[in-house]
């Protein structure tokens, strides 16, 4: 089984169609979307589409801060920016939208995995895993062998040693890493949509079960016609500027 995870999405369709389309060429067959699936960016309601036609046919879909702020749902405590594009996509989505978001768990559980957005021991409060010390406190409250995440925009490996000391692994793009069951291990899968790790690639993740391996992928794609949908769409200038330098 290859699951392919994708998180912070943040209606950014050109980054979330090349994604889709690598992560079929690697055979993916499974498909976890962990939250973010909106703000920021000027496609909403097609990447809302895309998202709901994969919930459909099984996809774990979860709930994440821009997602809850744009059906009222809190989350709000956002930068002036991200509050105007929230505000925005409010306009742009239907019913259907609303209902979607609106109905999206915190976390999902499968067998010995937890697909959430922010940190597993209170998903709730929005927490940014930073540390080894939040990584810890989450891998304690999911008690299971791996958590997927998202919410920091960066990619890292989180593993729980017998130390119970989790340790921070930074992954190279294209490079399997194993994930042996013996350990626990907390994966922040990157952003799709809107990276801030100062590359401008979009990012996702594969995780392989069978031979317990995940790998994380940097593509490019057409940044330039992101930011050109953001300018018409008169969202804030900073927000084309980062999907262009991934600051």
């Amino acid at each position: 089984m290859r699951l392919a995870l994708f998180a912070d999405l943040h209606a950014n369709l050109e980054a979330l169609t090349t994604c889709l389309a690598h992560a079929e060429a690697q055979g993916a067959d499974q498909w976890a979307f962990l939250g973010d699936l909106v703000g920021y960016c000027a496609d909403p309601g097609p990447v809302l589409d895309i998202v709901m036609a994969y919930a459909q046919t099984g996809a774990a879909v979860v709930l994440g801060n821009h997602d809850a702020a744009a059906v009222g749902l809190g989350g709000e405590d956002l930068n002036p920016n991200a509050t105007t594009a929230i505000e925005w996509t409010r306009t742009k989505l239907t019913a259907a939208h609303r209902d979607f978001l609106a109905g999206l768990p915190l976390t999902v559980r499968d067998q010995d995995r937890l697909f959430v957005h922010a940190s597993a021991a209170y998903p709730e409060k929005w927490i940014y895993i930073t540390d080894p010390a939040r990584a810890a406190h989450s891998l304690n409250a999911a008690q299971v062998t791996y958590v997927f995440g998202g919410h920091v925009h960066e990619p890292v490996l989180y593993y729980m040693g017998a130390d119970a000391n989790p340790q921070p692994f930074r992954p190279i793009s294209g490079f399997a890493i194993p994930v042996p069951r013996h350990r626990r291990w907390l994966a922040i899968v990157g952003s799709c949509g809107q990276p801030r790790d100062g590359n401008p690639l979009t990012c996702y993740a594969l995780f392989d079960s069978n031979r317990a391996e995940i790998t994380w992928h940097r593509l490019p794609y057409d940044r330039d016609a992101t930011a050109r949908k953001i300018r018409a769409a008169g969202l804030p200038e900073k927000l084309a500027h980062r999907i262009l330098v991934g600051d």
